[in-house]
C-alpha cells in the first residue's frame, strides 16, 4: 500500500510561484511514475506533468516553460515548481504514482488527497 502527502499549495497572484511536494510512504517494492494532475470547478480532472523513475518528463501543453516537475528517488518525493502562474492554473492539484506492491503484484494507480492551488488578486 502506498501513501501519499502533498504539501505546498495555498494562495498566490497571477506572476507568482508556488512549489509542491509529494512524498510517498508505506510498503511498496517500486514505484514507477509518478505525476500531478489538477482539477477545476466543473472541470475533468486533467493531467499537469508526469516524470518517470528514470527522469523522463511529460508535460502538458498550457504549463509547458512554466511549471517544471523533478523527483527525488531516495525520498520518494515528486515536486512541481509552477512559475508564472495564471488564473487559470487554479485548481486541487492531485499527486499520482504508479507503484508495484510486490514484486508479483500488477502496477497500481494511487492518488493523493489534493492541495488547492489558487491564483487570484
Amino acid at each position: 500500500q502506498v501513501r501519499l502527502v502533498e504539501s505546498g499549495g495555498g494562495l498566490v497572484q497571477p506572476g507568482g510561484s508556488l512549489r509542491l511536494s509529494c512524498a510517498a510512504s508505506g510498503t511498496f517494492f517500486s514505484i514507477n511514475t509518478m505525476g500531478w494532475y489538477r482539477q477545476a470547478p466543473g472541470k475533468q480532472r486533467e493531467l499537469v506533468a508526469t516524470i518517470t523513475s528514470g527522469g523522463n518528463t511529460n508535460y502538458a501543453d498550457s504549463v509547458k516553460g512554466r511549471f517544471t516537475i523533478s523527483r527525488d528517488n531516495a525520498k520518494n518525493t515528486v515536486y512541481l515548481q509552477m512559475n508564472s502562474l495564471k488564473p487559470e492554473d487554479t485548481a486541487v492539484y492531485y499527486c499520482n504514482a504508479a507503484a508495484k506492491p510486490t514484486i508479483v503484484a500488477p502496477i497500481i494507480n494511487y492518488w493523493g488527497q489534493g492541495t488547492q492551488v489558487t491564483v487570484s488578486s
